[in-house]
Parts: C-alpha cells; structure tokens; sequence
C-alpha cells in the first residue's frame, strides 16, 4: 500500500486528546499504521540515568498516533486535505504521485 502519510509532511490531527494540533512527523511504523507526530500525543516516561550525563527523571517524550487519526496538509492551501494518487508521466517513465483532493495539486516529496 502506497504510503499517504510519510516522514517530513506537516498534518493536522483530527480526533484524540490532541485533536487540532498541527505537527511534523518525526517517524512512520507502516506495519502498526502508527505515526510519531512532534508536539503531539505527549508522555512522560520515568527514566533512570544509565551512564554520566545522562539525563533522569520524568521526561515529556513523543508517543505514535494511528494514521487514521491524521490529515496531511496541502502545501499549497495550507488547510488539511484527503490524498490520492495519480499516475502521471516524468522524463518519460510513469510515476505514482500524491495529489490533494480539495485542490488537485500534486504533493511532492
């Protein structure tokens, strides 16, 4: 399955305790259908410091959201958007693109 979301995209989140924050995702697990979103989905975790100079005690740390649960961003319009893809043409080879279904702009990267 072709990846909607991928690392780098700026999303927007739709349903969850975060629901509304805008973000960048740091990592996508495409076998979980999770996504690591900065600024979003915040725990604290407990840590130990393991060797000299490293950091304990309750540490604010990212954790994954399910995919379903985000919308890509549209470059362009800036507002939050369905993809899907196309099959257009690029020095000759055919190439699969993501496009943006309320603007119909081909989503690069």
């Amino acid at each position: 399955m072709a990846a909607r979301i991928r690392k780098g995209d700026t999303v927007f989140v739709i349903s969850g305790s975060s629901k509304g924050i805008q973000g960048e995702v740091l990592e996508v697990r495409p076998k979980e259908m999770r996504a690591v979103v900065r600024g979003v989905a915040i725990v604290k975790r407990h840590c130990r410091a393991r060797r000299v100079g490293d950091e304990s005690g309750i540490i604010p740390r990212e954790s994954s959201i399910h995919l379903s649960n985000l919308k890509l961003v549209d470059p362009a319009s800036k507002k939050p958007t369905r993809i899907s893809f196309r099959i257009l043409e690029e020095n000759g080879k055919k190439v699969k693109f993501r496009v943006a279904k309320a603007t119909g702009e081909v989503i690069r990267g």
